[in-house]
């Protein structure tokens, strides 16, 4: 339910906005029903739909196929701007956000989504969402902003370079597609009948996309090839479930080639959507993505071939003015038919019906309420803090140096470019935050005598100009912290970065002031990639280490909260982070699994088999815990007598050295198969805290392409110092303990599995 009441609570700021106007309404009209069939409420949703796309000629119809689409005046039908964006908080790097003019001047910049990520907590999640949402349909109501946005991200985060893994869950198909569900259900809000939303979000970016610019190659042109096995079973699971669960009414195909098919026109991925997944809402193009394959990839011979081949693969809208420039020369030269235009046509209008956009404003209460005062509230700024607090991961702290007590300091030394510059946290995909707090104003607030120095001119940090004034200022002071890491010069959309390192001489200057500290310092990493700090983990002048992400607007607010003790970090990493050694591995190699033969490492935890810095699921607290399985089956048998039919047909083959499987599509009933662990989780330290509980897989068998292990259930829980809390958390073996063969089947291995919390492990057995 829309704004429902979660674990964590956040109140919609509630004033009435302005509504859209009643003339770029068709359907406001008492006579409109009588006029236009497409209004007629008592009808379907389809039905209104094909009547709409009925009225419309040719020439109008063309016109509907830009994300800026023309309208129908002869049919009170207004241009509509497809194009919003809302990644986490609403961004103007669309046209369909405007905080230039109207009464709304900022949005509540929430942290970058790798870094919520990193909290684990499903209510935290649908509720930034649903935050979000408030505030876009906020804007909407001002006039600023449209209704449909072209968010989340979920494409798997696979090399540790891109420069937009910031902006995606991570690296575990499983933690990207809950995400999907929670974001999407949370901004959508649906509601009522025929699946009637508030707003429409879209998974992006469909499929096997993950590199921007790399050592020549370009997301333009990257022809990413791809084993059915990899696909079935990393890069697909988080678009399914994005569409199946998640109920999306919106799908964007990316840049790339998939096996040499450009993605926007390859209609067997693209129809698999709806045959298989049951896909009902609408496939856009990114940006320019059509125009691309004629002119940058020379897969058709002619702009028309371009329209025809996107079209008939199941494309409905392109983001850009490609097909409004030659659609109608498609049409005039036999390339496409005027079908292949309604087709698209009435998914378009069926998302837009869903909006409620043609009728009147006031249909729904809820939603005609919010205005201006539904954004910058103090619930989502609050929300927004929440989310850093939860996410933040604490890397190392030896000897338990943080919490720092403010009685013992008199005198603080912030130091880093990033630590006095508020644009620095907000990462990919930020509009204009509220009222951002830098690292530096919020520890004043904790500190009164805290001083500054940036160290280097700017985050890439080029040369040692400003290091002499740093390292005065750390002499002087009681403790430094220390800001350094990424920015978005570094990696962004459309820039990969070509190491893991902290970039210019950054590690000089953490050097050089931890060489002068009269205690060891605290070193804060900005960033949504990760980076290679091996010099750091093991060197006593650095006492603790915060990774903090991008934490958007009210970083600076949080980062004292939880150097000094007024929250106990719990986030856990969401990605491998991996030493400098793994550029030597090119990026375009799009295999998960690990090849000995060639040198290949592999991907990812699941699969790769190098050294790390640290691991998936990484992040320490100020209290210690530790964990017990107190009741999971023994065995899971598929023939169980009180389910006899659980398999459809014949139940496993044998490979040749007797290993024995299951194809989960031949499982009648994978939901009689789920089974619950419970977990008691203590906590042996002496300060209560938010703690992520992240359960693991594997089977005991040795299987060439099986992964290593596999995350198959996760939960958040609240601990006092001193107790213990149990937590219950239900796996899915068909589709979380199972993994694609090499045809791209998903399987389930047989016999002798391990479940892992910590240290603790719990065999079970599953039988035919």
């Amino acid at each position: 339910m829309l704004l429902a009441v979660l674990s964590l609570v956040f109140v919609c700021g509630g004033a009435a906005g302005a509504a859209a106007p009643a003339n770029a309404r068709p359907c406001a009209s008492p006579d409109a029903a009588n006029a236009y069939p497409f209004c007629n409420a008592s009808l379907s949703i389809p039905a209104r739909a094909r009547a709409l796309v009925s009225l419309l000629t040719l020439d109008e119809k063309i016109a509907q196929l830009s994300n800026t689409a023309g309208g129908a005046p002869r049919l009170g039908i207004p241009p509509y701007q497809w194009w919003s964006e809302s990644l986490h908080g609403l961004a103007d790097n669309g046209p369909g956000v405007n905080f230039s003019s109207g009464p709304v001047r900022a949005a509540t910049a929430f942290p970058q989504v790798i870094l919520t990520t990193a909290a684990f907590n499903r209510s935290l999640w649908r509720a930034v969402a649903e935050a979000v949402a408030v505030e876009a349909r906020g804007m909407h109501n001002a006039g600023q902003a449209g209704l449909t946005y072209w968010a989340p991200n979920i494409n798997i985060f696979r090399d540790p370079r891109w420069g937009r893994g910031q902006e995606t869950s991570g690296e575990d198909p499983t933690v990207a597609a809950a995400y999907s569900i929670e974001y999407v259900q949370g901004f959508q809000g649906e509601y009522g009948e025929e699946g009637r939303i508030m707003l429409s979000a879209c998974c992006k970016h469909y499929t096997v996309y993950d590199m921007e610019k790399w050592e020549g190659f370009a997301r333009y042109t990257f022809n990413a090839k791809v084993t059915e096995q990899d696909l079935e079973d990393t890069y697909q699971p988080p678009f399914k479930t994005c569409i199946q669960e998640g109920r999306a009414s919106c799908l964007m195909c990316a840049y790339n080639q998939v096996n040499g098919v450009p993605m926007c026109a390859h209609k067997d991925l693209l129809q698999k959507t709806r045959d298989e997944w049951g896909f009902q809402g609408y496939i856009t193009s990114d940006c320019d993505a059509v125009a691309i394959i004629h002119e940058n990839q020379t897969y058709t011979s002619t702009d028309e071939d371009s329209v025809a081949i996107v079209l008939k693969a199941g494309m409905d809208i392109n983001c850009g003015s490609f097909l409004i420039r030659h659609t109608k020369s498609a049409i005039e030269k036999g390339k496409i038919q005027e079908e292949d235009i309604d087709r698209a046509l009435f998914n378009l209008f069926s998302v837009q019906l869903r909006l409620g956009i043609f009728d009147k404003a006031n249909d729904n209460q809820l939603f005609s309420r919010l205005g201006p005062n539904s954004v910058c509230t103090k619930e989502h700024r609050e929300l927004a803090a929440e989310a850093v607090r939860q996410g933040t991961v604490l890397l190392k702290n030896d000897n338990s140096f943080l919490p720092l007590k403010r009685s013992e300091l008199r005198h603080v030394a912030i130091i880093g470019p990033a630590a006095n510059d508020a644009y620095a946290m907000g990462g990919d995909y930020t509009g204009v935050p509220c009222n951002p707090m830098t690292f530096l104003k919020g520890m004043q607030a904790y500190v009164s005598q805290t001083t500054f120095a940036a160290g280097c001119k700017d985050v890439p940090c080029n040369t040692t100009d400003g290091f002499g004034e740093a390292i005065e200022a750390a002499k002087r002071a009681d403790i430094i912290v220390l800001v350094a890491g990424l920015n978005l010069t570094e990696e962004r959309e459309d820039q990969d970065r070509v190491s893991l390192l902290l970039p210019g001489k950054q590690m000089d200057l953490i050097h050089s002031i931890a060489s002068v500290t009269k205690k060891p310092l605290v070193l804060v990493l900005l960033g949504g990639g990760p980076v290679d700090v091996s010099f750091v983990k093991q060197d006593p002048r650095i006492a603790s280490i915060l990774w903090v992400g991008y934490p958007g607007e009210v970083g600076g607010q949080v980062l004292p909260e939880i150097i000094f003790g007024e929250y106990n970090p719990g986030g856990k990493l969401p990605i491998t982070w991996y030493p400098e050694s793994f550029t030597a591995v090119s990026m375009t190699d799009m295999n998960m699994r690990a090849d000995a033969s060639r040198g290949y490492p592999g991907r990812t935890y699941r699969f790769y088999t190098g050294d790390v810095v640290y691991g998936f699921g990484y992040g320490l607290s100020y209290s210690k815990y530790s964990y017990s399985i107190l009741q999971a089956p023994k065995k899971i048998s598929l023939s169980h007598s009180s389910a006899p039919d659980l398999i459809s047909r014949k139940p496993a083959y044998i490979r040749r050295d007797g290993l024995d499987y299951v194809k989960t599509q031949d499982i009648a009933s994978c939901e009689v198969l789920k089974f619950s662990v419970r977990i008691s989780v203590s906590n042996d330290g002496d300060m209560d805290g938010s703690h992520v509980v992240l359960l693991f897989a594997k089977s005991k068998s040795s299987v060439p392409g099986f992964p290593i292990k596999q995350l198959v259930g996760f939960e958040r829980v609240h601990t006092a110092a001193g107790s213990a809390s149990n937590v219950e958390i239900t796996v899915d073996p068909c589709k979380l303990m199972s993994a694609a063969n090499p045809e791209g089947v998903r399987v389930l291995l047989l016999g002798a599995h391990v479940l892992m919390v910590g240290d603790e492990e719990y065999e079970l057995f599953i039988e035919a």
